[in-house]
């Protein structure tokens, strides 16, 4: 386990710990919509098969999440089912997720339902997560569609966990921080570009959850979307600045753009 896997498994340790302490105060505890969506996550990444030659797999292409509220308390599903709808959607945090873990899978099926209460056997009482596989039953098609060029994401200003990294496909959360807490210490946000907290000014400049990268297989195109950030987000291309606008469609990137978040930059490569 590596120092930032390790400080990774300390935070969420503390934040639990913390969690308690609020528990026990306040004599309850209903999670967030979004500590359940992360522990699915955290389900999901315990299923991943070891396929040798350092393989990694997902068996499953559909996931069901059953959560517990009454039928008369819309207002409990409505706040999940917003929360699941994204963005990011449930299936893309799930795609996410396994592609930060090493491992690449297909389409994913996600069925959300509700319980008035925990059926026997659920390993939580506020939800449970099955999964399956199904094979398609239509027919085979002529050729696959192409696989997602792969994008490098270099950090040339600005200090973070990882200097280089390369994705495939997915969304790719960028801010400072490679959790982000509530103020009940849940989680709420994993960066996959995580810039460090203390340091370089540059650093200081990147909200917490500043900005993310999404794939689109329809056009094969990688997309730069601000999330709100304090200090903005804009496209270096051949000596032009490029604003994005928070809540637009966001900005198309290409191989030798530099993403600039507030004072620190990113080189793009996509190969």
């Amino acid at each position: 386990m590596d120092i930032v896997a390790k400080a990774r498994k300390l935070e969420r340790k503390i934040a639990r710990s913390l969690d308690a302490a609020v528990v026990e105060l306040a004599g309850k505890s209903e999670p967030a919509p979004l500590e359940i969506v992360h522990a699915v996550l955290d389900r999901a990444e315990q299923q991943i098969q070891e396929a040798g030659r350092g393989v990694r797999v997902f068996p499953f292409n559909r996931i069901k999440v059953v959560v517990v509220a009454a039928a008369g308390d819309t207002g409990a599903r409505a706040r999940f089912a917003a929360v699941a709808a994204g963005p990011p959607s449930l299936a893309g945090r799930l795609q996410a997720r396994l592609q930060s873990a090493g491992c690449r899978a297909g389409d994913l099926v996600v069925e959300i339902s509700y319980a008035a209460k925990a059926g026997a056997g659920w390993q939580s009482p506020e939800f449970n997560v099955e999964f399956a596989r199904a094979e398609s039953s239509a027919a085979p098609e002529t050729g696959d569609a192409p696989a997602p060029r792969q994008l490098k994401l270099t950090v040339v200003t600005g200090k973070a966990t990882q200097r280089t990294q390369v994705f495939s496909g997915g969304r790719i959360d960028i801010g400072r921080r490679a959790e982000v807490l509530d103020s009940r210490q849940r989680v709420v946000r994993t960066n996959h570009v995580a810039f460090e907290e203390e340091g370089h000014d540059a650093n200081r400049s990147v909200s917490r959850r500043h900005a993310h990268v999404a794939y689109y297989p329809r056009t094969g195109e990688y997309r730069l979307h601000d999330d709100r950030s304090v200090h903005g987000t804009s496209v270096l291309r051949a000596g032009r600045t490029i604003v994005v606008p928070a809540g637009s469609h966001g900005v198309r990137i290409e191989s030798g753009d530099e993403i600039i978040l507030g004072q620190a930059r990113v080189r793009v490569t996509i190969a």
